[in-house]
């Protein structure tokens, strides 16, 4: 299935999958997603290790992160090495966390379709 962009769209699917529901929700990207859920897989992650397991190039693993960020799906953290000097790691958000965040968009959405309907043919 192609990735579902707008409320609509999510509407009139036979079957979204969650992949789809993140796509729409939170207006980010195929890849974006796939980013997020393997961070998930492998806490701790360096962009390398996220290339390397998603097999792209560095540098789309890291824009992906940053829009992940944006939309505070991932977080980014400091790790020391051993030997001195550090590198960042990501950490996904939890997916409760992200599945209640899910509802709550889909209900505020919901909440204001409704207003939408009650207000119809309301003098202004």
């Amino acid at each position: 299935m192609s990735g579902l962009e707008t409320f609509r769209e999510l509407m009139l699917a036979e079957d979204p999958g969650f992949a789809d529901v993140m796509r729409c929700v939170f207006g980010i990207q195929e890849h974006e997603t796939e980013t997020y859920l393997a961070v998930l897989d492998a806490p701790d992650s360096t962009v390398a290790e996220l290339a390397e397991d998603l097999d792209r190039d560095r540098s789309n693993v890291s824009r992906s992160l940053a829009t992940l960020q944006e939309k505070e799906l991932v977080e980014r953290r400091r790790k020391l090495l051993d030997g001195g000097g550090h590198v960042y790691c990501y950490v996904g958000e939890p997916l409760p966390t992200v599945r209640q965040r899910l509802h709550d968009e889909l209900d505020a959405w919901t909440e204001f379709v409704h207003g939408r309907i009650d207000d119809f043919g309301s003098p202004e």
